[in-house]
């Protein structure tokens, strides 16, 4: 995610390095590189002209303190105003009212909006225990009310039926009264989205936002469009009362224009980020942490969550006692991809990793998750006893294997050299001083303050 923007602003703070004080001269070039990756990065350009000057501002004359340098400095300045542009803080959905709380969901045909609604029930239902309800005024799209109920139902959440012969405000007024009857906390309402923004459609939203009155008025928009994503945003701003904005697809945005241009441009907060197409892949909008991101310094906090969200504990502990004597094998190698894909998948988690921004290009994308399942692939080849003990494993095992998990010999030999060296380096951390070493590593790379 952000990889593009994270690459070229790690290039653009490079240049800073041995410098005592940060001056107006020794900064241009920094910040006209800085601006040339915000431009590239498809962020809108009074955004960039606003974070330039905010940022020059507070860099010139500041003095490098012992413990930092300059490029640390200006990194924490540009930290601090990327934050300030995305909001500052995460916004939490307002369901402090009578149930049920109404969150109207509007956005154009593509964003992604149905998917939306359902993750967002699944957020509610397992992250704040929320009874949920969700219903489809879309009776344009017969695909759209189909595609609601399907996710709904992976969602655990309720649906309320609605047909295409019907009026949007009817369907509205019946599901209000349903999910009152049957106690639900939260009403979601999908809306009808279109492929440019007409009077016909707007009209029809403001009726239902007239009628049902919702706490929260949330706007969908695929963050991939870029600044176009903020402008949409914005227009819809300006006919409908938006309480916030969701951006989709964010995990395949390489750029982050609409998360950099959204904010200011609407005024209205980021909300949740899609980042996945799981039902579990929607994060609430930290805008501290999508900036450390950006700046390549990982998002440790968001590392830990999902790894207390999505980790088995009791099967974490297991495995710690199998390390801790030295029994790790390629059945608990097999679990180790398994809880990779329950947090969101490795590229997922490299994302939140500090540092990654350094890596080589091409370095991080050639770790991804059809790889982890060729070698998750392998190990179900091998029998129980296999698993146990890969010593035993021959030329002709080696080939039974490849064969039956649609793979190459070099594939098997490659998942065992990398399955030995995760042995010897558990065995060294054993020994003691392992944890230590794999900290230093990542010294440097932690925001200012951390580590």
């Amino acid at each position: 995610m952000f990889d593009n923007l994270t690459q070229r602003l790690d290039q653009a703070l490079r240049n800073l390095r041995g410098i005592g004080r940060l001056t107006e001269d020794n900064i241009k070039d920094t910040l006209r590189n800085v601006r040339l990756a915000l431009l590239e990065a498809d962020v809108a350009l009074p955004v960039v002209k606003a974070l330039l000057e905010q940022v020059r501002v507070r860099a010139v004359g500041t003095e490098v303190l012992k413990s930092l340098t300059p490029g640390q400095v200006f990194i924490k300045i540009v930290n601090d105003e990327l934050t300030q542009l995305m909001g500052a803080s995460n916004d939490e959905l307002l369901l402090t009212v009578t149930p049920p709380a109404v969150i109207l969901m509007a956005g154009l045909q593509g964003a992604g909006k149905t998917t939306t609604a359902g993750k967002l029930a699944y957020f509610l239902k397992t992250r704040q225990r929320k009874q949920v309800m969700v219903v489809s005024c879309d009776v344009y799209r017969p695909a759209a009310i189909a595609q609601l109920k399907t996710v709904a139902e992976q969602a655990g959440a309720s649906f309320f039926p609605s047909e295409t012969n019907q009026l949007p405000a009817a369907i509205a007024e019946a599901a209000l009264k349903a999910a009152r009857i049957q106690h639900a906390d939260v009403l979601i309402v999908d809306t009808a989205g279109r492929l440019h923004i007409d009077s016909d459609m707007m009209q029809e939203i403001q009726q239902l936002h007239e009628q049902l009155q919702p706490v929260e008025t949330l706007f969908v928009v695929d963050s991939m469009t870029g600044q176009d994503a903020a402008n949409t945003a914005a227009a819809f701003a300006k006919a409908l009362p938006l309480t916030g904005v969701i951006l989709t697809k964010a995990d395949g945005d390489a750029r982050g224009g609409a998360a950099l241009s959204v904010r200011y441009l609407t005024g209205k907060p980021i909300k949740f980020m899609g980042t996945g197409e799981k039902l579990e892949a929607l994060e609430p909008f930290y805008p501290e942490r999508v900036s450390a991101r950006i700046l390549g310094m990982g998002d440790v906090v968001g590392l830990v969550e999902a790894a207390q969200q999505h980790v088995d504990q009791a099967q974490a502990q297991k495995l710690a006692q199998k390390v801790k004597k030295g029994g790790f094998d390629l059945e608990d190698f097999r679990e180790q991809f398994r809880q990779l894909q329950n947090m969101g998948g490795i590229s997922s988690l490299l994302d939140k990793l500090p540092g990654m921004g350094q890596l080589p290009a091409g370095a991080a994308s050639a770790i991804d998750d059809r790889q982890v399942k060729r070698m998750e692939a392998i190990i179900n080849a091998m029998t129980p006893k296999e698993r146990r003990k890969p010593d035993i494993l021959n030329g002709s095992r080696k080939r039974r294997i490849a064969a039956g998990s649609g793979t190459q010999v070099q594939d098997v030999n490659r998942l065992l050299k990398q399955f030995d060296q995760i042995q010897r380096m558990m065995k060294q951390m054993r020994k003691g001083g392992g944890i230590q070493r794999l900290m230093q590593q990542f010294k440097g790379r932690m925001p200012p303050g951390i580590g």
